[in-house]
């Protein structure tokens, strides 16, 4: 039987030097993490939620998931001033953090697509297994201004049926079925925490943040669609993620940033000159 998530176990393990974090509230059952942590803005708040109704992630796509098998987590995090140029690189810290509470606690060896989705593969007989999404992260800025909330949520527990697309996996089905949803919540908040420091202080420790994340970026040298907010889709090779944490896609001799977009995997193209443009 699925059980509920121990709330003072994570309050205990969150709510302690070295991590931020302020408050943890959890709830059986939300509409959205992100929309109960908005009704209520205040730095280092987390939300989590056995269920949601209405989860919803990039582009309005809805984020379902059976009671008590998946992990609905949102966090506020302040927006410092001197930081708002490096915005851009939040959601994918966040999935960066997602990649690595998933390797610890799991030892599921995810990547990321560009921006923050983080993917894995089932334990198959295949000899090239696909990539399938596990994780996916919102972001949103709280609209008094000053705050952002950071939404992820990630499967853990659902069977092939209880998933929502073909295209989406959980650890139960890539061989890690006794993970404990708690462990997962408490290792990416920990990690999260430890980015944003590096985010915010700039300099040096943001360079090593976005080389990790470039390391660990599967789009980085394959062939994509990138499907633009106006309709239009730009189809090219991925050659890096640059200093503002846009994607930067080649097509017909030219090079351009994308700051958003819903990126298609068409293929592998040839290794690019370089990770960044």
């Amino acid at each position: 039987m699925r059980q509920p998530l121990e709330s003072q176990y994570v309050k205990a393990a969150l709510i302690t030097p070295p991590n931020p974090w302020q408050e943890v509230d959890v709830h059986d059952s939300l509409d959205s993490t992100n929309r109960e942590a908005l009704r209520v803005p205040r730095a280092w708040r987390v939300v989590l939620a056995d269920h949601q109704s209405a989860g919803r992630g990039r582009l309005a796509r809805q984020w379902e998931a059976p009671a008590r098998a998946s992990i609905a987590v949102s966090c506020l995090v302040p927006l410092p001033a001197h930081r708002t140029a490096d915005a851009g690189w939040l959601p994918l810290l966040s999935g960066l953090a997602m990649r690595r509470a998933l390797a610890d606690v799991a030892d599921v060896a995810g990547r990321l697509k560009w921006p923050n989705d983080v993917l894995v593969q089932e334990q198959r007989d295949e000899p090239e297994a696909t990539w399938l999404k596990i994780s996916g992260v919102l972001c949103e800025m709280e609209l008094g201004g000053g705050l952002v909330v950071i939404g992820a949520g990630a499967n853990i527990d659902q069977a092939r049926t209880e998933l929502p697309v073909e295209t989406a996996t959980s650890l139960a089905l890539c061989g890690a079925g006794n993970v404990r949803r708690e462990d997962v919540i408490v290792r990416y908040l920990s990690v999260l925490a430890d980015l944003y420091r590096a985010w915010s202080e700039g300099g040096g420790a943001l360079d090593a943040v976005r080389a990790a994340y470039r390391d660990s970026c599967l789009t980085i040298g394959l062939d994509v669609d990138v499907h633009q907010p106006d309709g239009r889709v730009t189809r090219g090779a991925a050659t890096g993620v640059d200093d503002a944490g846009r994607l930067v896609v080649r097509a017909g001799g030219l090079s351009t940033a994308h700051a958003a977009g819903d990126v298609v995997h068409v293929r592998r193209s040839q290794p690019p000159a370089g990770n960044t443009a």
